[in-house]
This record gives structure tokens, sequence and C-alpha cells, in this order.
């Protein structure tokens, strides 16, 4: 099992920057694919960005460029680099990890992007 707990969020104005940092209970290296999705009221939880145990990186259109994601193994960290936010990035953030075949979720953290 893989345990997940996320942090970072709060309220930014448009144009601004937060950093996600979601902590796992195993070193993320071992984790095949570990990401963020998001889920805006209303609206089906969406991905955001995933990070595989060999470093390749894969963006939702919506955000690329703006966001990056990436990991510290030795902290068992993967973050997410959020710039330039915009009110369509507000929803709650969740972290995800692919772990034998089984997906581990997050209790989210929220992001609103307001001024």
């Amino acid at each position: 099992q893989v345990q997940l707990v996320e942090s970072g969020g709060g309220l930014v104005q448009p144009g601004g920057s937060l950093r996600l940092s979601c902590a796992a209970s195993r070193s993320v290296f071992s984790i095949r694919t570990m990401g963020w999705y998001r889920q805006a009221p209303g609206k089906q939880r969406e991905l955001v960005a995933t990070i595989t145990s060999g470093d390749s990186t894969n963006y939702a259109d919506a955000v690329k460029g703006r966001f990056t994601i990436s990991r510290d193994n030795a902290k068992s960290t993967v973050y997410l680099q959020m710039n330039t936010l915009k009110p369509e990035d507000t929803a709650v953030y969740y972290c995800m990890a692919y772990y034998f075949s089984s997906t581990y979720w997050g209790q989210g953290t929220q992001v609103t992007v307001s001024s």
C-alpha cells in the first residue's frame, strides 16, 4: 500500500505561483507512476501531470508550459510547480500513485486562483 499526503494549496492571485507537495509512505523511486489530478466543482477529475520511475513526464494541454512535475527520491516526495496560474486552475488537486497494479489517492488540497 501507499499513503499519500498533499500540501501546499491555498489562495493565489491570477498570474501567481504555488508549489504542491505529495509525500509518499514509500520510496517514490519504487512507484511506477505518480501524478497530479484535479477536480473543479461540477466537473470530472482530470489529469494534470504524471511522472514515471524513469522520469518521463506527461502534461495536460491546459497546463503545458506553466506547470512542472518533479520528484525527490530522497524525500519520497513529488512536487507540482504551478506558474502563471489562471482562475480556471481552481480545483482540488489530488496526488496519485500507481503501484503494483493498484491506484492510490491522497486526500486532496484546494487551490483557488482569484483576485
